[in-house]
This record gives structure tokens, sequence and C-alpha cells, in this order.
């Protein structure tokens, strides 16, 4: 499976893990994980560890996804990133409307 979803205890906090290529190919999956029980939560987490690539699509993802969560008063952290797709997030200028970290 391409991503994992996990909510926590009190349902507030969503981590969605990417593995391998975050493209098009994740994208109804990627959007059922945040759609999910997107009124409860608060904080959202996109785990990148096992992340290999990001293409312009999953760019374009991220800016719906943040939309369907709050805009700008969304709360979304983007973490364990390795270094040419954070390269590419702040080339972008999303470490603007995420938590790059």
């Amino acid at each position: 499976m391409a991503l994992t979803r996990n909510v926590s205890g009190d349902g507030k906090v969503v981590t969605i893990k990417i593995n391998g290529r975050f493209d098009f190919s994740v994208h109804q999956e990627f959007r059922e994980a945040y759609d999910t029980g997107k009124d409860k939560a608060s904080d959202f987490v996109l785990d990148l560890a096992n992340t290999e690539y990001i293409d312009s699509a999953a760019c374009g993802m991220l800016l719906v996804f943040r939309d369907a969560v709050g805009g700008n008063s969304a709360n979304i952290g983007i973490v364990n990133a390795n270094h040419e797709i954070v390269k590419t997030l702040t080339m972008l200028q999303f470490h603007k409307m995420f938590k790059i970290a």
C-alpha cells in the first residue's frame, strides 16, 4: 500500500504516510485519507519519511488538501521529507502554507 493513515485516540490528529512515489497514482487514496474524519481533526501530519519522489500533481493535491481541511487556518505539518523534497517544496514556497520539519 502506498499510503497509510493513523488517527490519534481522540481523533484530533490525523497522520498520513506516503510510501514510494507521491504522485497522481495515490490521488484517490490520499483524498480519502484526509476526508475521512476531517471535521473532528484539528491537526494533520504528512509523514514523508518513506517518500522517494514528489511531482507537480502531488503539489496540486497538497493545495487541495489544505483547502479541504481549513485553508489558511489549517494546521498541517510535513515531516521527515528528504532533502530533495524539502528543496522542491521550499522552491514552490510551500513553507509559507505548511509547517515543514
